[in-house]
């Protein structure tokens, strides 16, 4: 099969396993919206998250506790519409999930049905076990999110790397077995040291990406608005900024004021 036909092959939670076992990392981009997750899958990404995020980068709260199931569905339908190679995932918000099992199938079922959406995301480990399996039930498929989790932020206190202490680490550890052992067809691990990353890679059957997790993990996962250089106010040691749109956008749109202020904009040929 010549690469560009092996390109152009819809990823599947199967196809990401094939890609850890024969050593090809994987990409993972967030997306929000129609355009960006257009020009985000044609430029070849594995899989796309429609990411709680959004309650940051789009709504602009603090945290990503505000963002509700609806609000999710509502993202993940605009980028479901453009994605024609990459694996989309959503994020199941907080509350949706946390605490009663047969609400979080209500909620993975809802984001399945109205976003046709290839699969959801969950923050946690032995906590949330029982909402994993009764998921995992009805045959959606679930990728896990352990280490710095953040809508979890109340109760960690800050955004600090996680599992520097044993106990913690030992526990990320066994949550991770714990989600591969059910069913989970992936994990995300957040901020956590490089070693500790590599450790779940190595024991683990399934792709493991990471946010800064290291380089030793099978797949690497941003924020599309920070990898852009549209967000500058975070500014993560993980963070690698691939452009600086912000000051691009902000000098199109004075250079563009300046020409309607001054009349230069439209002129003549651009009028009919």
């Amino acid at each position: 099969m010549s690469t560009y036909t092996e390109n152009l092959r819809t990823v599947t939670t199967q196809r990401l396993i094939e890609m850890k076992q024969r050593g090809e990392k994987i990409s993972m981009l967030t997306a929000y919206d129609f355009s960006m997750a257009t020009i985000i899958d044609q430029a070849g990404m594995d899989v796309i998250l429609v990411g709680d995020s959004a309650a940051n980068v789009m709504a602009g709260h603090t945290t990503t506790l505000p963002v509700t199931l609806d609000q999710m569905i509502w993202y993940a339908k605009a980028v479901r519409k453009a994605v024609k190679r990459a694996l989309v995932v959503v994020d199941l918000p907080f509350g949706s999930y946390q605490g009663n099992s047969k609400e979080a199938v209500c909620s993975a079922i809802r984001i399945m049905k109205e976003t046709g959406a290839d699969a959801v995301k969950m923050e946690g480990g032995k906590e949330i076990k029982e909402s994993v399996e009764r998921i995992l039930s009805t045959g959606i498929p679930i990728m896990g999110h352990l280490g710095l989790t953040p809508q979890s932020i109340n109760k960690f206190g800050s955004y600090a790397v996680r599992a520097k202490e044993e106990t913690e680490a030992r526990k990320l550890v066994e949550d991770a077995h714990l989600l591969e052992d059910l069913g989970c067809f992936g994990i995300v691990l957040e901020k956590i040291p490089a070693q500790l990353g590599k450790q779940v890679a190595e024991e683990s059957a399934i792709p493991i990406i990471g946010i800064g997790a290291g380089p030793y993990v099978d797949g690497q996962v941003l924020v599309m608005h920070d990898m852009l250089g549209i967000n500058k106010e975070f500014s993560p040691r993980f963070l690698r900024r691939y452009a600086d749109l912000h000051d691009v956008i902000q000098n199109a749109v004075e250079h563009y004021i300046q020409d309607v202020k001054s009349n230069d904009f439209p002129n003549e040929k651009e009028s009919y």
